[in-house]
């Protein structure tokens, strides 16, 4: 007596749910762990109170859940599929006449669902996450500014001071090449200390910073006002020290939090609204900008076509009559001497120069503005692709698991990840062929979904028939009785 439909779908969604919360948080943390591994740097030694780094992970979590949510769902269908196909249960209900469709059908629903609401997710509530993620962690970044100071780089996290070094030593913390410009007095790089090596810290009350530097000078010019409110400058002063501690204030010490307008105008900060409105922006922009272009091009003296002028002719009249002439640029440069040659062909080189550099600058122009008009496009058209390759990984691993008929955590992982590995290439590849304008945003960002979706109606149809083609026994028996043909 077999289980009724009821009773069996039930089964089945016990079945996936288990797995499908399993997988999801345990690929939430791995992408987390991959996350503060990139930004270690930033995060370490900045003396975060433990509601600050509780509010970041909870935002970066969220951040993570459209890349999570696919690979969780290709994990829970394979690991549940592959289960039922391990204990035969997939057999014994073929054998009371159900089909693998009527087997899923509850699955799908639940997977339907699950890519809607990861829709509603990308569209309402990543955006609020990613502002609120992007934020905290520009103010973090900035916190302990000793720490944020690169080498080669000059550094003005510190109001009114910009420093550069040229190395850090990464086990004692000595930098080396210190150069501190101190604009506090905003009076212009008046004072400038230039040391051999140092150190940087920060007091325990994170008020200020104190400089202790080694083998420098010290440059600073002398400034007074004079009655007028005119500065007169008088000579520069220098100061050689073998040791010498500086102490900086810092006006904003402790975690700042920062203005999250700040951060709005990005493309992963808006919802399919936003994206769109600032799409037809641009769009419109390049327009205007094309539009411009040509009509600069086709007034300027290098392009304008004039082969035509208007000569007047003496009449029996007062007023001369104007007659059109064809203009023979040749026969007119001919006519003219050799000094007017010479100045024509330089005044000709020089505009020629002229129209080339405009024409690399306007270039270069439309191409920074079709580069930002594409990370727009490409953000609105993942709003899609990303939810909807929670169905279509399901289509991938539901039938790739009643195929393979192994549960578990072993090989359904490694499946998984190579399918998510291979779908992720294809999409950095997409993308990447989007923002370089070969591909139009919609075929860039879809081809990992073309790609897909034939994959799953294959993988969908051979586990309806049976199929053993990802059997490895299948391959194993073929083999031996090859082995024992060739013996005999």
């Amino acid at each position: 007596m077999f289980l009724p439909i009821k009773k069996l779908h039930k089964l089945i969604l016990q079945s996936f749910m288990g797995p499908f919360v399993l997988t999801f948080l345990i690929v939430i943390f791995v992408l987390l762990m991959q996350f503060l591994w990139k930004y270690i740097d930033d995060l370490v030694g900045k003396g975060l109170e433990l509601p600050v780094i509780a509010e970041f992970l909870m935002y970066t979590s969220a951040s993570l859940v459209p890349m999570a949510l696919p690979l969780a769902v290709l994990l829970a269908s394979l690991m549940t599929f592959g289960n039922l196909g391990e204990h035969n249960e997939l057999i014994a209900f073929k054998s009371a006449g159900i089909s693998l469709q009527k087997i899923m059908s509850p699955v799908v629903f639940v997977v339907a669902i699950i890519t809607v609401g990861a829709f509603f997710f990308n569209n309402s509530v990543l955006p609020y996450t990613n502002l609120k993620m992007r934020s905290l962690l520009y103010d973090i970044q900035k916190q302990n500014p000793e720490l944020t100071i690169k080498p080669g780089i000059f550094d003005n996290t510190i109001e009114g001071y910009s420093i550069r070094i040229e190395s850090r030593n990464p086990h004692s913390s000595l930098l080396k090449g210190i150069q501190v410009y101190d604009h506090s007095d905003h009076l212009g790089n008046i004072i400038v200390t230039v040391a051999d090596s140092g150190y940087i810290r920060m007091t325990g009350d994170e008020r200020y910073l104190v400089f202790t530097l080694y083998n420098g000078f010290t440059y600073s010019e002398l400034q007074k006002k004079s009655r007028e409110k005119r500065k007169k400058t008088y000579p520069s002063r220098r100061d050689k020290f073998e040791q010498q501690e500086m102490l900086v204030e810092l006006v904003d010490y402790g975690l700042q939090r920062t203005d999250e307008n700040l951060f709005k105008s990005s493309y992963q900060m808006m919802n399919l609204s936003q994206l769109k409105h600032v799409r037809d922006s641009l769009t419109d922009e390049i327009l205007v900008s094309q539009n411009e272009l040509r009509t600069t091009l086709r007034l300027s003296s290098y392009y304008r076509d004039k082969k035509y002028i208007y000569k007047a002719v003496p009449k029996d009249s007062v007023i001369p009559e104007k007659k059109l002439l064809l203009l023979n640029f040749d026969t007119v440069f001919n006519s003219l001497k050799q000094d007017d040659k010479i100045r024509t062909l330089n005044q000709a080189i020089g505009a020629a120069h002229t129209s080339s550099n405009y024409l690399n600058n306007a270039f270069i122009t439309q191409d920074n503005k079709v580069r930002r008009l594409r990370k727009y496009e490409i953000e609105l058209q993942r709003k899609y692709t990303l939810s909807l390759a929670c169905l279509l990984f399901f289509f991938i691993g539901a039938p790739l698991g009643a195929i393979i008929r192994k549960g578990g955590l072993g090989m359904p992982v490694v499946i998984s990840v190579l399918f998510f590995i291979v779908y992720y290439i294809i999409s950095l590849t997409g993308e990447k062929f989007t923002r370089e304008s070969v591909f139009s945003p919609f075929a860039g960002m879809w081809i990992s979904s073309f790609v897909l979706i034939p994959l799953g109606i294959f993988l969908t149809y051979k586990a309806s028939k049976d199929s053993t083609i990802m059997n490895i026994d299948t391959y194993l028996t073929f083999f031996r009785k090859l082995f024992k043909i060739k013996q005999v």
